[in-house]
C-alpha cells in the first residue's frame, strides 16, 4: 500500500519524527526503521523494555495520528491505472496497516474500492520480512506463492515477498537501487506507471510488461 498504490511518506515521517522526538530518539532512524513494518514491531525494538501496556498504549496513539494525518496523502503515478485494469479476484493489498489505517490511505488516494482483499497487522502474528502475509495474501486468492508476483518499494517488504515464494517488482518511490537490490528484487521501475497489465480472465496467464527506460532493470516476464 505505502509506497506502491498511495504516496504517504510525508504524513508517516511527521508522526514517527514526533513519535522519536517524544521519546528522544532521532527523528530520521526511527521513520526508516519503521517503512514497511507493523508500527507495534517498531515500537517493541525502539522500547525492548517497555510492558505491553505501554507498548500497547504507544501503539495505540501511533495509530491514532497516522490515521489523522492523511490531508496530503495521494495515490502514486499509475496505482489507479493498475488497479483499474485487474479483476478484484486477480489482486490482494497486503500492507502492515491495520485495516482503519489502510481504509483511511486507500480511501484518501482514490483506490479504496478497487481494493477488494486486504491483508492487513490484524490478519497476521508475523511482520513483514517473515513471509507470512504475503503467504496469506496468496491463499486469500486461491493462489500458490509462485505464482504470484508481489510489488513492493520497502526492503522488509521484498523480503516478505521472497520468502513467500514469490517474485518481486520493485517500485524506486521510497529506496535505493542498491537496497531495493539488496533485500532480493527481481525488478526494479520507478513506480506502478511503468507496468502494463493485459487483461485476462481470470485463472487465465496474466501478462505483465515493463515500460522500457533507461531506468529499468525487467526483461518482459508471464
Amino acid at each position: 500500500m505505502d509506497g506502491v498504490l498511495v504516496d504517504s511518506t510525508p504524513a508517516v515521517a511527521r508522526v514517527w519524527s514526533r513519535w522519536a522526538a517524544k521519546h528522544g530518539f532521532d527523528p530520521e532512524w526511527a521513520t526508516k526503521l519503521a517503512h514497511g513494518r507493523p508500527s507495534l514491531a517498531t515500537i517493541q525494538e525502539i522500547l525492548p523494555n517497555a510492558s505491553p501496556e505501554i507498548l500497547h498504549r504507544e501503539n495505540q496513539w501511533m495509530e491514532r495520528e497516522e490515521i489523522a494525518d492523511v490531508a496530503d496523502v495521494v495515490a502514486l503515478p499509475g496505482a489507479v491505472e493498475l488497479l483499474s485494469v485487474l479483476a478484484p479476484e486477480q489482486f490482494a493489498v497486503v500492507t502492515s496497516a491495520t485495516l482503519p489505517l489502510a481504509e483511511v490511505r486507500l480511501r484518501a488516494g482514490g483506490v479504496l474500492k478497487f481494493a477488494h482483499h486486504l491483508i492487513t497487522s490484524a490478519d497476521i502474528q508475523r511482520g513483514k520480512p517473515d513471509p507470512e502475509p504475503y503467504l496469506k495474501g496468496a491463499a486469500l486468492l486461491h493462489f500458490r506463492p509462485v505464482d504470484c508476483v508481489v510489488i513492493e518499494d520497502a526492503p522488509s517488504g521484498i523480503r516478505s515477498g521472497k520468502a513467500a515464494g514469490a517474485r518481486v517488482i520493485a517500485l524506486r518511490t521510497t529506496t535505493t537501487d542498491d537496497e531495493l537490490l539488496a533485500a532480493g528484487a527481481d525488478w526494479i521501475v520507478n513506480d506502478c506507471s511503468a507496468l502494463r497489465f493485459s487483461p485476462m480472465p481470470v485463472g487465465s496467464q496474466l501478462t505483465i510488461e515493463l515500460a522500457a527506460s533507461p531506468d529499468t532493470r525487467a526483461p518482459r516476464m508471464r
